[in-house]
């Protein structure tokens, strides 16, 4: 029973996020994460017990409808804890701090994440999914909540003094110390360190499960374009194609799942995220520059038409996931039996069944994951032509069943993520309706999401929910910044300087450098979290440095390369300490060591030649740089290193700069693409 004057009712019906919502006819007395939840565990002294996932997480579905769906168990949650349920995407600054606090403990990490807090939200003890039932030496969950209870009223003062010093220790992260500024040599090092960890069978890093990993394969690619390392190119080759012909691929309808749970790439957790397959999307897209392949080609015009299919919501902006269960049964949706292939193919089931894995015991579960492991080569134009038959039918097969529930919030960062991968798409792929897709979704960010009070993480029924993290204005700064490069238009460029002068206000750490997660206005937070670490998406400080050395190179404003250069040296002692969870800072390293800036100078407003320049610069194999048309008579800054460049022989005329030395002008494209690889290599 509950206290008199507490709170008695599930408190999750007022929420937007659809995984709070999923949780708000259980009989636990659920809070939202905020300064009313952690006032009334105080007021009534009781332990917190927060539990962080995801709507697309499997094992909080499973979690919830063992646990928190039983009502003999929500009353001892009720009795004994303040209960706070928390989308992880929604307010990742919170899982954070917790993910990291489990992580102190030395416990395995990932969701359900469920931690308990004294009543001043300090974390004291916590694990990730609990059974109902004990077992594989795991305790049950009513068995944790009874001891966590009791060591907190029994042992006050060794949760006191493991709190305090869980919470010093995950604010230790943040770094004091100011490390080195990265190297060449230091990034082709990190190459050989990483090829000798690679899976030469099957592709990707060694081991299972296996994840795409792409701050990792981005590093590789733009080292192996850096320095001429073919090794690199080669490993980030071999985890697209195992990617893209595995079973984590859908090969009907179009994306990636999170990961596989084995080392062949065959059987997926079957959620699909919007973030990971922005980033695929990317990492392909810069692949497909060089290499040019049918199988990169067709997986990013199926990845773009799932995105507009099925993830576009009606603001014009992107939906954050689609479950990995359907009727209760994770990936129903996506297998299939021999007799549903036969009877649907019929005389082109030999053929497909091939080149599909398709067999009558299955090759999960007793069903069929459709994947090309073993038919990984690209076929004849005829052959591809049939099986995109066969597909197209098993296609519309499945979208009569049951669809996985879609969580369609929208998050600001990953939503930048999106836009910028469909303009890098738009540009290389000569699709302007892509271009289009990704200019209304930034369109919607901008005008919905950046209010009065800044910018806003998430968006749903009408409301904008949780303050924005820093990756929120970094992947939002790097897509206005990518926008520019595409359509020259400078309202892009003010929207990135906008946006950076908010997050240098009230996230820049003054005294060590770099960003931290939350603002300085944040109060429901115990610690600003700080870190350069990746997570499945690359770090927000990585991502900044990329974006002001552009700005940097758009403006010669010194501060913002200070800014970039410092967040490297902030984080370099973590990064010896840990090198392969900082890969994203060694990549915006390039950017520092590299950066490249390219300026046509036009003869007239229309010109034609400067148009095809631009178009070839945007097709070529390189990263990090930035785009600048302007006229002959236009007006530059006085420290510009283009200041007093002119047109050679009434030519339209390119310059291409790194840093503040710019090489020779050009007149004709092909010298310029020549020109701007090797600009762009050590």
């Amino acid at each position: 029973m509950s206290l008199p004057g507490t709170q008695t009712l599930n408190q999750l019906a007022q929420e937007t996020s659809p995984y709070l919502l999923a949780h708000k006819d259980n009989p636990v007395h659920w809070w939202p994460w905020g300064e009313e939840a952690l006032k009334e565990a105080k007021k009534t002294n009781k332990p917190i017990m927060i539990s962080i996932g995801y709507a697309a997480c499997h094992w909080c579905h499973v979690m919830a409808d063992e646990s928190f769906a039983d009502p003999d168990t929500a009353n001892l949650m009720n009795e004994k804890f303040v209960n706070i349920k928390v989308d992880k995407e929604e307010r990742p600054d919170i899982d954070h701090i917790y993910m990291s606090a489990l992580a102190e403990l030395g416990e395995q990490t990932g969701w359900p994440l469920t931690m308990f807090l004294t009543p001043e939200g300090k974390p004291y003890w916590g694990g990730t999914y609990f059974p109902n039932i004990q077992g594989d030496g795991r305790p049950s969950f009513k068995q944790a909540l009874e001891f966590a209870e009791t060591i907190f009223k029994k042992d006050k003062e060794a949760v006191k003094q493991n709190s305090e010093s869980l919470t010093q220790l995950i604010a230790a992260e943040r770094p004091k110390m100011m490390g080195p500024d990265i190297s060449d040599d230091i990034l082709l090092n990190i190459n050989q360190r990483l090829g000798d960890m690679m899976d030469g069978k099957h592709g990707g890093l060694r081991g299972a499960p296996k994840f795409p990993q792409y701050p990792i394969f981005n590093l590789l690619w733009r080292i192996g374009l850096r320095f001429k390392q073919d090794r690199a190119k080669t490993a980030v080759e071999a985890l697209l194609r195992s990617v893209f012909q595995g079973g984590i691929y859908d090969h009907l309808g179009g994306g990636l799942a999170r990961y596989a749970t084995d080392e062949k790439w065959l059987v997926p957790h079957f959620e699909k995220m919007l973030s990971d397959n922005a980033l695929m999307l990317e990492l392909a897209i810069n692949v497909y520059k060089e290499k040019k392949t049918p199988l990169l080609k067709q997986r990013i015009e199926e990845i773009i038409t799932w995105l507009e299919r099925d993830m576009l919501t009606s603001e014009g902006a992107f939906a954050t996931s689609q479950d990995a269960d359907s009727e209760g049964t994770e990936g129903k949706f996506y297998v299939w039996t021999v007799d549903e292939i036969k009877e649907l193919l019929k005389g082109e089931y030999d053929f497909f069944s091939k080149h599909y894995d398709v067999t009558t015991a299955g090759n999960w579960e007793n069903k069929n994951i459709l994947n090309r492991l073993k038919s990984a080569d690209w076929l004849s134009v005829e052959d591809e032509a049939r099986l995109s038959k066969a597909r197209d039918i098993l296609l519309s097969a499945r979208n009569q069943r049951v669809k996985p529930n879609l969580d369609d919030k929208i998050l600001a960062d990953w939503n930048g993520m999106a836009i910028t991968s469909l303009t890098l798409a738009s540009d290389t792929l000569g699709k302007p309706e892509w271009r289009d897709l990704a200019i209304n979704a930034y369109n919607f960010i901008k005008n919905t999401m950046d209010t009065s009070e800044g910018l806003h993480h998430s968006y749903r029924l009408g409301k904008c929910s949780s303050p924005a993290i820093y990756s929120d204005y970094a992947q939002m700064i790097k897509a206005a910044l990518n926008l520019y490069n595409s359509t020259g238009n400078k309202n892009y460029v003010n929207d990135a300087i906008k946006w950076t002068e908010a997050l240098n206000e009230d996230f820049w750490c003054e005294e060590f450098g770099g960003y931290f997660i939350t603002g300085k206005n944040r109060k429901d937070v115990i610690i600003r979290g700080k870190t350069g670490a990746d997570e499945a998406a690359p770090n927000g400080n990585a991502i900044m440095m990329s974006n002001l050395m552009s700005l940097y190179l758009l403006t010669n404003e010194e501060s913002y390369r200070e800014k970039a250069k410092k967040i490297v040296q902030c984080f370099g002692n973590a990064i010896a300490k840990n090198i392969f969870s900082h890969v994203s800072l060694l990549a915006g390293s390039i950017d520092i060591l590299a950066a490249a800036h390219i300026v046509i100078i036009k003869t007239e407003k229309e010109d034609t030649i400067a148009d095809e320049m631009i178009r070839a610069i945007k097709q070529a194999p390189v990263s990090g740089i930035i785009i600048q048309s302007i006229e002959q008579t236009e007006t530059l800054p006085e420290n510009s290193p283009i200041k007093e460049k002119k047109l050679v022989g009434d030519k339209t005329t390119a310059y291409i700069c790194v840093g503040q030395t710019c090489q020779p002008p050009v007149t004709n494209k092909k010298e310029l693409i020549e020109n701007l690889i090797k600009a762009k290599q050590a």
